[in-house]
Protein backbone atom coordinates (compact mmCIF):
# COMPACT_ATOMS: atom_id res chain seq x y z
CA UNK A 1 0.00 0.00 0.00
CA UNK A 2 1.72 3.34 -0.61
CA UNK A 3 2.67 5.53 1.78
CA UNK A 4 0.56 8.71 0.67
CA UNK A 5 -3.14 6.29 1.90
CA UNK A 6 -1.35 5.96 5.22
CA UNK A 7 -0.42 8.99 5.71
CA UNK A 8 -3.60 10.60 4.49
CA UNK A 9 -5.34 7.97 7.02
CA UNK A 10 -3.60 8.53 9.84
CA UNK A 11 -4.40 12.51 9.33
CA UNK A 12 -7.93 11.06 8.95
CA UNK A 13 -8.15 9.06 12.14
CA UNK A 14 -6.48 12.40 14.26
CA UNK A 15 -8.67 14.52 12.85
CA UNK A 16 -11.78 11.92 13.62
CA UNK A 17 -10.43 10.99 16.83
CA UNK A 18 -10.20 14.14 18.10
CA UNK A 19 -13.30 15.46 17.20
CA UNK A 20 -14.70 12.43 18.66
CA UNK A 21 -13.73 12.81 21.84
CA UNK A 22 -14.84 16.14 21.86
CA UNK A 23 -18.55 15.26 20.95
CA UNK A 24 -18.57 12.37 22.82
CA UNK A 25 -17.06 13.49 26.08
CA UNK A 26 -20.63 13.91 27.78
CA UNK A 27 -21.52 10.11 26.99
CA UNK A 28 -17.72 9.62 28.20
CA UNK A 29 -18.24 11.11 31.53
CA UNK A 30 -22.05 9.48 32.16
CA UNK A 31 -21.00 6.08 31.60
CA UNK A 32 -17.31 6.90 33.47
CA UNK A 33 -20.20 7.68 36.19
CA UNK A 34 -22.45 4.76 35.72
CA UNK A 35 -19.21 2.45 35.97
CA UNK A 36 -17.79 4.08 38.74
CA UNK A 37 -21.60 3.32 40.42
CA UNK A 38 -22.09 -0.06 39.84
CA UNK A 39 -18.74 -1.47 39.51
CA UNK A 40 -16.71 0.96 41.90
CA UNK A 41 -13.07 1.71 40.14
CA UNK A 42 -10.84 1.04 38.50
CA UNK A 43 -13.06 2.80 35.78
CA UNK A 44 -10.67 1.93 33.10
CA UNK A 45 -9.71 -1.25 31.54
CA UNK A 46 -5.98 -1.23 31.01
CA UNK A 47 -4.29 -4.17 29.13
CA UNK A 48 -0.80 -4.40 26.85
CA UNK A 49 -1.93 -5.08 23.04
CA UNK A 50 -0.19 -5.74 20.29
CA UNK A 51 -0.33 -3.42 17.84
CA UNK A 52 1.66 -2.76 14.12
CA UNK A 53 4.94 -4.92 13.91
CA UNK A 54 4.01 -6.80 17.02
CA UNK A 55 4.83 -3.90 19.13
CA UNK A 56 2.95 -3.60 22.47
CA UNK A 57 0.89 -0.56 23.86
CA UNK A 58 -1.92 0.36 26.75
CA UNK A 59 -5.54 -0.56 25.00
CA UNK A 60 -8.29 1.27 27.40
CA UNK A 61 -11.88 0.87 27.49
CA UNK A 62 -15.06 1.20 30.04
CA UNK A 63 -14.39 -1.69 32.53
CA UNK A 64 -17.66 -4.50 32.14
CA UNK A 65 -16.41 -7.13 34.56
CA UNK A 66 -16.48 -7.05 38.19
CA UNK A 67 -12.89 -7.88 39.61
CA UNK A 68 -14.29 -10.79 41.38
CA UNK A 69 -17.63 -12.57 42.87
CA UNK A 70 -19.42 -11.84 45.69
CA UNK A 71 -17.10 -14.09 47.97
CA UNK A 72 -13.70 -12.25 46.78
CA UNK A 73 -12.70 -15.29 44.80
CA UNK A 74 -11.98 -15.18 41.05
CA UNK A 75 -14.89 -16.05 39.16
CA UNK A 76 -15.32 -17.80 35.15
CA UNK A 77 -16.01 -14.59 32.85
CA UNK A 78 -20.31 -15.18 32.58
CA UNK A 79 -20.50 -14.37 36.52
CA UNK A 80 -18.22 -11.33 36.23
CA UNK A 81 -19.80 -9.93 33.57
CA UNK A 82 -22.03 -7.15 34.79
CA UNK A 83 -25.71 -6.04 33.67
CA UNK A 84 -24.53 -2.89 33.26
CA UNK A 85 -21.33 -4.05 31.72
CA UNK A 86 -23.77 -6.66 29.14
CA UNK A 87 -24.93 -3.47 28.30
CA UNK A 88 -22.18 -1.58 27.18
CA UNK A 89 -20.69 -4.43 25.34
CA UNK A 90 -24.04 -4.52 23.28
CA UNK A 91 -23.88 -1.14 22.48
CA UNK A 92 -20.18 -1.17 21.99
CA UNK A 93 -20.20 2.11 23.85
CA UNK A 94 -16.87 0.47 26.28
CA UNK A 95 -15.07 0.53 23.21
CA UNK A 96 -14.91 4.94 23.29
CA UNK A 97 -11.69 5.13 25.34
CA UNK A 98 -10.15 3.56 22.01
CA UNK A 99 -10.53 7.34 20.40
CA UNK A 100 -7.71 8.08 22.51
CA UNK A 101 -5.22 5.28 21.22
CA UNK A 102 -6.45 6.37 18.16
CA UNK A 103 -5.11 10.00 18.87
CA UNK A 104 -2.19 8.45 20.20
CA UNK A 105 -0.96 7.10 16.88
CA UNK A 106 -1.24 3.43 18.46
CA UNK A 107 -4.66 2.20 16.90
CA UNK A 108 -6.39 3.47 13.84
CA UNK A 109 -10.06 3.82 13.20
CA UNK A 110 -10.52 1.03 10.85
CA UNK A 111 -8.17 -2.30 10.92
CA UNK A 112 -7.52 -5.78 12.67
CA UNK A 113 -8.60 -5.77 16.34
CA UNK A 114 -5.27 -5.99 18.79
CA UNK A 115 -6.06 -9.48 20.12
CA UNK A 116 -3.67 -10.80 23.22
CA UNK A 117 0.18 -10.69 23.37
CA UNK A 118 0.22 -14.85 24.03
CA UNK A 119 -1.47 -15.15 20.81
CA UNK A 120 1.70 -13.65 18.90
CA UNK A 121 3.95 -17.15 18.76
CA UNK A 122 0.68 -18.96 17.82
CA UNK A 123 0.09 -16.95 14.93
CA UNK A 124 1.42 -18.74 10.99
CA UNK A 125 3.03 -16.72 9.14
CA UNK A 126 0.20 -15.95 6.74
CA UNK A 127 -2.07 -14.98 10.05
CA UNK A 128 0.96 -12.64 10.95
CA UNK A 129 0.49 -10.29 8.34
CA UNK A 130 -2.61 -8.73 10.61
CA UNK A 131 0.57 -6.60 12.26
CA UNK A 132 1.40 -5.19 9.23
CA UNK A 133 -0.98 -2.07 9.64
CA UNK A 134 -2.14 -0.33 12.92
CA UNK A 135 -4.83 -2.46 14.65
CA UNK A 136 -8.26 -0.74 14.32
CA UNK A 137 -11.10 0.18 16.73
CA UNK A 138 -13.58 -1.50 14.00
CA UNK A 139 -12.49 -4.01 11.28
CA UNK A 140 -13.57 -6.16 8.42
CA UNK A 141 -14.00 -9.48 10.74
CA UNK A 142 -16.01 -7.09 13.15
CA UNK A 143 -18.32 -5.86 9.80
CA UNK A 144 -18.91 -9.08 8.97
CA UNK A 145 -19.79 -11.49 12.13
CA UNK A 146 -17.80 -9.83 14.75
CA UNK A 147 -16.75 -12.67 17.24
CA UNK A 148 -19.71 -14.86 15.80
CA UNK A 149 -17.17 -16.21 13.67
CA UNK A 150 -14.50 -18.85 13.26
CA UNK A 151 -11.42 -17.41 14.39
CA UNK A 152 -9.72 -19.01 10.92
CA UNK A 153 -12.99 -16.98 9.30
CA UNK A 154 -11.79 -13.96 11.20
CA UNK A 155 -7.74 -13.86 10.63
CA UNK A 156 -8.83 -14.70 6.83
CA UNK A 157 -10.79 -11.34 6.57
CA UNK A 158 -7.59 -9.34 8.79
CA UNK A 159 -5.40 -10.50 6.30
CA UNK A 160 -7.75 -9.91 3.51
CA UNK A 161 -8.05 -6.39 4.96
CA UNK A 162 -4.48 -5.69 4.59
CA UNK A 163 -3.80 -6.91 1.16
CA UNK A 164 -6.92 -5.02 0.22
CA UNK A 165 -7.29 -2.32 2.28
CA UNK A 166 -8.68 1.60 0.75
CA UNK A 167 -10.17 4.48 1.93
CA UNK A 168 -13.32 2.82 -0.12
CA UNK A 169 -13.07 -0.34 1.72
CA UNK A 170 -12.40 1.81 5.08
CA UNK A 171 -15.79 3.63 4.63
CA UNK A 172 -17.64 0.71 3.81
CA UNK A 173 -16.22 -1.09 6.92
CA UNK A 174 -17.20 1.87 9.15
CA UNK A 175 -20.77 2.38 7.46
CA UNK A 176 -21.39 -1.31 8.02
CA UNK A 177 -19.53 -1.18 11.65
CA UNK A 178 -22.92 1.19 12.42
CA UNK A 179 -25.52 -1.16 11.12
CA UNK A 180 -24.55 -3.95 13.05
CA UNK A 181 -23.33 -2.65 16.18
CA UNK A 182 -27.07 -0.80 16.22
CA UNK A 183 -28.23 -4.11 15.32
CA UNK A 184 -25.95 -5.51 18.00
CA UNK A 185 -25.24 -8.55 16.17
CA UNK A 186 -22.54 -11.11 16.36
CA UNK A 187 -21.23 -9.55 20.23
CA UNK A 188 -19.83 -12.86 21.37
CA UNK A 189 -19.72 -16.37 20.08
CA UNK A 190 -23.14 -18.26 20.76
CA UNK A 191 -22.90 -19.58 24.80
CA UNK A 192 -19.44 -17.74 25.94
CA UNK A 193 -19.84 -13.71 27.91
CA UNK A 194 -16.61 -13.30 25.56
CA UNK A 195 -14.51 -14.54 22.76
CA UNK A 196 -13.07 -17.72 22.81
CA UNK A 197 -9.59 -18.19 23.11
CA UNK A 198 -7.20 -19.20 20.33
CA UNK A 199 -5.02 -22.03 21.09
CA UNK A 200 -2.98 -21.94 17.20
CA UNK A 201 -3.86 -23.54 14.27
CA UNK A 202 -3.96 -27.48 15.87
CA UNK A 203 -5.61 -25.90 19.16
CA UNK A 204 -9.02 -26.52 19.82
CA UNK A 205 -11.35 -23.70 20.51
CA UNK A 206 -11.68 -23.39 24.35
CA UNK A 207 -14.54 -21.47 25.99
CA UNK A 208 -12.81 -18.21 27.21
CA UNK A 209 -13.16 -18.71 31.17
CA UNK A 210 -9.54 -17.96 31.82
CA UNK A 211 -9.35 -14.55 30.94
CA UNK A 212 -9.57 -13.01 34.26
CA UNK A 213 -8.12 -9.54 33.22
CA UNK A 214 -8.75 -9.91 29.90
CA UNK A 215 -12.33 -9.18 29.53
CA UNK A 216 -12.39 -11.12 26.22
CA UNK A 217 -10.08 -10.07 23.17
CA UNK A 218 -12.85 -8.60 21.27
Amino acid sequence: MSRPYDAVKRLLDVLVAAVGLLLTAPVLAAVALAVLITMGRPVLFRQARPGRHGRLFELVKFRSMSIDGEDGAPTNDGARLTPFGRWLRTTSLDELPQLWNVLRGEMSLVGPRPLLPAYLNRYTPEQFRRHEVRPGITGLQQAYGRNALSWDDRFALDVCYVRQRSFGLDLRILLRTVRIVLRRDGITAPGAATAREYLGPRGLAAAGTGHSSAEGPR
